[in-house]
């Protein structure tokens, strides 16, 4: 999401700290991806709607396209499917660091990143 706001010049100090819960798989429970996360914030934040009534119907596109091709590109959504190991226990965090599997999320955020830009860009965003 940061990457994304970076690039649109949206420069909000909440932006990481809104983000912060996400990482991890929704705060080391093993659920949905941290780089997965980001991506849907990120497409809420060109394409979201300001108020509770108002259209959906590019962010939802957005979103679901990501999902499709993150999903089909790693095979998985979560956490714990993608890394192997569960960032809830003290034992699965020592795997974690042990394994070196930073280099696998790192590659996580990247794809991310590239993707939903590439999504925002070609439903009409700025973002190139």
């Amino acid at each position: 999401m940061l990457a994304v706001a970076e690039h649109e010049k949206v420069d909000n100090v909440l932006i990481p700290r809104i983000a912060t819960g996400f990482g991890s798989g929704l705060s080391r429970t093993g659920g949905l991806c941290g780089a997965v996360s980001g991506a849907i914030m990120a497409a809420g934040m060109i394409f979201g709607r300001s108020v509770p009534d108002g259209e959906v119907d590019a962010c939802y596109s957005a979103v679901q396209a990501f999902i499709g091709r993150f999903s089909n590109h790693f095979s998985a959504l979560s956490c714990l499917e993608l890394t192997g190991f569960h960032l809830g226990t003290s034992e699965g965090q020592v795997a974690f660091k042990e394994s070196n599997q930073i280099h696998a999320c790192t590659e996580y955020v990247s794809e991310a990143t590239r993707m939903i830009v590439e999504i925002l860009h070609s439903q009409g965003s700025s973002t190139q």
